[in-house]
């Protein structure tokens, strides 16, 4: 009789931590219009930023382009993003 009670109370105790684990979620997680103004927030949603990111990825795979092409190591460059030299960066 004494293990039934051990376990009956068990269950509650650890039902009852779910109830509250499950309370405080249901409380913290934002509404549908919050989860709305939070997209409409995010950083890829306006043109420019949009804009600003394919920029930076063009960059870089001519970057990865130009590395493939070399005999250089352009990560050794102080700013690896630009050429140095005169035939597509490529050492004498």
């Amino acid at each position: 009789m004494e293990s039934l009670r051990k376990m009956l109370i068990t269950v509650a105790v650890l039902g009852a931590g779910a109830g509250v684990g499950f309370a405080l979620l249901a409380i913290v997680t934002p509404g549908e219009q919050r989860k709305q103004e939070m997209l409409k927030e995010m950083p890829l949603q306006d043109p420019r930023s949009r804009e600003e990111m394919a920029k930076t990825q063009q960059l870089l795979v001519a970057t990865l382009q130009e590395a493939a092409t070399t005999q250089e190591n352009v990560a050794w460059r102080k700013n690896w993003m630009v050429s140095e030299g005169g035939a597509g960066g490529r050492s004498p």
